[in-house]
């Protein structure tokens, strides 16, 4: 019989979608019976509502999702906004801590009530561009050529891609004050630096998702650093074959490899 009291939360990148960055039809398949079994999943990633459904088309979650690494819960179907975790105004003081130290980074907002990321077109590093390769014709881009305009609207996350060398002071600095993911993109290879307001983590997102629901036990699967926070408060967390060894060291077990549909083929052989 299955368990309707336990939530089944999955990252996506290096995850649940495999190395071409998408879900396999393998795992839509399996994901999706279950579901129809009763299976309450949902995903936690740090894409928007747009990409993650993109890479995932085919997959049924039903239930809400959390985004932007838990700066967001939105409904699964149309993408609206259920929970919104934002920045304060005092997050003007670190972008300018940033451009004072030459760091121009993507900044995601709502200006006039519309979801853009924002950058400076020639400010772009290599590391941004390889990233904004990815995302060409993404409706919410908006290319400024002031820094200051990064500063306009409502912002919610901000992504810094750097030389580790430049953004590890502010890792250092602001960690305490806001919640950061500082990690080396999967696919780029290049250092990232993402910050996010304090509230916002996957960890909170997936609290507030499992009293809505009414779990009383939380399974999580992931492979990244910036999945330490969930692993940290699910009844059973699993890491990836090819997840990071910090993850590895607080899952309660390792299993297959994204590219080995290793999410799917646990809960094939578990849930029921």
């Amino acid at each position: 019989m299955a368990d309707y009291k336990t939530l089944y939360v999955s990252d996506l990148d290096g995850t649940l979608l495999g190395s071409d960055e998408k879900t396999s039809e393998f795992t839509n398949k399996i994901i999706n019976d279950l579901v129809d079994e009763g299976m309450l999943f949902s995903y936690a990633t740090a894409r928007s509502f747009q990409t993650s459904h993109k890479v995932t088309r085919g997959l049924n979650a039903r239930i809400p999702l959390i985004i932007y690494n838990g700066a967001m819960v939105v409904d699964n179907i149309d993408g609206s906004f259920l929970i919104k975790n934002f920045f304060g105004n005092d997050i003007a003081d670190l972008l300018n801590d940033l451009f004072e130290n030459k760091v121009y980074p993507i900044v995601y907002s709502f200006i006039d009530g519309v979801e853009k990321f924002s950058y400076v077109h020639d400010k772009c590093t290599m590391g941004m561009q390889k990233f904004l390769d990815t995302r060409k014709n993404d409706k919410r881009t908006n290319i400024v050529y002031n820094e200051n305009e990064l500063l306009n609207g409502e912002i919610f996350y901000i992504t810094c891609i750097d030389d580790r060398e430049k953004l590890e002071p502010f890792f250092k600095k602001y960690m305490e004050k806001y919640h950061l993911v500082f990690q080396v993109d999967i696919y780029t290879q290049t250092q990232w630096l993402e910050i996010m307001p304090k509230n916002a983590s996957k960890a909170n997102a997936i609290k507030q998702l499992t009293k809505k629901l009414g779990c009383e036990r939380l399974v999580v699967f992931g492979d990244g650093k910036n999945d330490i926070d969930m692993f940290e408060l699910a009844d059973e967390a699993y890491a990836v074959e090819n997840a990071v060894d910090e993850l590895k060291e607080v899952a309660t077990g390792i299993i297959q490899g994204n590219d080995e549909d290793g999410v799917a083929r646990w809960l094939s052989k578990n849930f029921r």
